[in-house]
């Protein structure tokens, strides 16, 4: 060979080593090294931690299963699953640069996301809602007029809240927590008059804390939003294997039993039972597979 063209070769060499390696499904990565990275959250309504490297809750466990289906397709005797804790900030930069393969958290499937990250269909339609002390005054959203209120950095509902605000010309003070445990505490130490976020959310923090009959869910909702496991973008045989693990835990049953597990019935590390029937959303959801982002439910 021509040493001139020695440079250029190598340069050919290593980007097509380079796009091989990025061209390599998820499933593929997860078969080759027999193990796959679950992103969890730590302290979301659908997921949190015990401690201790422990993560539960509904959506926790839904990925657990969806990773046993796919050690199932791919033959694998062993599969280990890394737990790799989220935040509302960090779960799509870790997506895309694939330090996790799945994200089964609290995440709102919106459009926005879509240009960075896939979504599976959706498992649970939240209502975004306000929490307050249970001596509060606030009994609906135009109570929060000249009040401060508190929700978590990175979350689509500081998009929810703003819309509200300028509807209904109200004027409030807006504070961030880094996370939910960080914007509950705001309330709890009367930093923040309400705290608006997803209801589970709100609710599993409340039960998780010192005295949960010191605080209450208004029942106005905000909007609706599908949340929805996330994974890397144009990876169509993995989407397709987590959509179809979700679609067999819907059609046997065992994902009802296990939604009845974390919402109605006591759960750890309190004992604490949240008792949140099935909503008709999400009922609708499972019954109809989608993954259509929020845009699409506020347009209905």
């Amino acid at each position: 060979m021509n040493k001139h063209l020695l440079p250029l070769a190598a340069a050919t060499l290593a980007i097509f080593t380079v796009g091989g390696a990025l061209a390599e499904g998820t499933l593929d990565k997860i078969k080759n090294s027999g193990s796959a990275a679950l992103g969890v959250r730590e302290s979301s309504g659908l997921g949190y931690t015990l401690g201790n490297g422990k993560y539960v809750g509904f959506h926790t466990e839904m990925g657990e299963r969806i990773l046993a289906d796919i050690q199932k397709e791919l033959g694998l005797d062993k599969l280990e699953i890394k737990y790799q804790p989220i935040t509302s900030q960090n779960r799509v930069p870790l997506i895309v640069n694939g330090t996790i393969d799945l994200e089964c958290g609290s995440t709102t499937n919106n459009r926005a996301r879509q240009k960075d990250a896939d979504f599976a269909i959706t498992t649970y339609v939240e209502a975004v809602r306000i929490a307050v002390r249970a001596d509060s005054s606030i009994k609906d959203l135009k109570d929060l007029n000249g009040k401060t209120i508190v929700t978590t950095t990175g979350t689509t509902s500081v998009q929810t809240l703003r819309k509200n605000k300028r509807a209904e010309n109200l004027s409030f003070r807006e504070i961030m927590g880094k996370d939910h445990s960080d914007s509950f505490l705001m309330l709890e130490s009367g930093r923040a008059d309400a705290f608006v976020m997803d209801g589970s959310i709100l609710a599993a923090n409340i039960a998780k804390s010192k005295s949960p009959q010191n605080y209450k869910i208004l029942d106005e909702t905000l909007s609706l939003e599908p949340i929805a496991c996330m994974l890397r973008k144009n990876d169509p045989d993995f989407k397709k294997a987590v959509d179809d693990s979700i679609k067999r835990q819907i059609a046997d049953g065992s994902l009802l039993e296990l939604y009845n597990k974390w919402f109605m019935q006591p759960i750890p590390p309190t004992g604490v039972n949240l008792n949140m029937p099935l909503s008709a959303a999400t009922k609708e959801a499972w019954d109809n597979p989608n993954n259509k982002p929020m845009e699409e439910y506020d347009a209905q």
